[in-house]
């Protein structure tokens, strides 16, 4: 049988690139986004019989429960669980509205956690099988390296990482890897329609890594690709820098 994975934020950027990757290796996979007209172009896109578009607001408890439900009906078993659904609003802290702050923290940490504990039974169904079980979150250097004007998200990939650590260590007994991923600037849509917002703020994306240009979609997948192969057998609880070296020294303006 086919590996079968789970993919949130599959309408666009990551997540897309991340469904697109695995269906060319084989793979069935679940794609989750927030509704049908979201996830549309990009089950047109994918064309494979192989994507099953699942439309959830990660926010919404039952919702998630009810998707999962349905999904482990088709597949009881899943090998990977990814990620990919964020948001991002840009504010100070002090002026930033609740109800975005809340929005962040739902969706990229909340939503998040839902996904996981749900989805857990069928990696744990694939590891009692002799099969791989993989958990890819998405963190950011956001949370190893904070700006002004996106404080909330910031803290939001931090408890990212954080529950990265801790839910690894959980599901090391059912041999269900889990670890992170902390892309830079990615050419994203997200990261596009910031725009508008950052002309009126201090936030800037941080542009070109030291190797002259940001991240496309296809560089953060290609470490996916690792952690979901064998050669990863022995790696849980990390959280991977994809950033071209943006976090490891600061640039100084020229």
């Amino acid at each position: 049988m086919p590996n079968t994975a789970i993919v949130t934020g599959a309408a666009s950027g990551i997540g897309l690139e991340a469904a697109r990757d695995l269906l060319a290796k084989g793979w069935t996979v679940y794609g989750l986004d927030v509704s049908d007209a979201a996830l549309a172009p990009a089950t047109r896109a994918l064309a494979s019989a192989n994507f099953h578009p699942r439309p959830c607001d990660l926010c919404d408890a039952a919702a998630v429960a009810s998707v999962m439900r349905g999904i482990q009906i088709d597949a009881p078993r899943v090998n990977a669980l990814i990620c990919s659904a964020g948001v991002l609003k840009l504010g100070r802290l002090v002026d930033m509205p609740v109800d975005e702050f809340d929005m962040v923290l739902n969706v990229n940490v909340r939503g998040l956690w839902l996904t996981c504990r749900e989805a857990l039974p069928m990696l744990f169904a694939a590891t009692a099988a002799g099969e791989i079980g993989r958990v890819i979150l998405m963190s950011s250097i956001s949370a190893i390296r904070p700006k002004i004007e996106s404080g909330a998200y910031s803290a939001s990939k931090a408890a990212v990482s954080q529950l990265t650590q801790i839910l690894a260590v959980e599901c090391a007994e059912q041999g269900v890897l889990v670890n992170a991923l902390a892309p830079g600037t990615v050419d994203t849509p997200m990261i596009h329609n910031q725009s508008a917002s950052a002309q009126q703020s201090g936030w800037k994306p941080s542009g070109n890594s030291p190797l002259g240009r940001v991240a496309q979609p296809i560089d953060i997948v290609r470490v996916m690709r690792f952690l979901l192969s064998e050669d990863a057998a022995y790696v849980t609880g990390t959280i991977i820098p994809v950033d071209g070296g943006t976090r490891a020294a600061f640039v100084p303006p020229r």
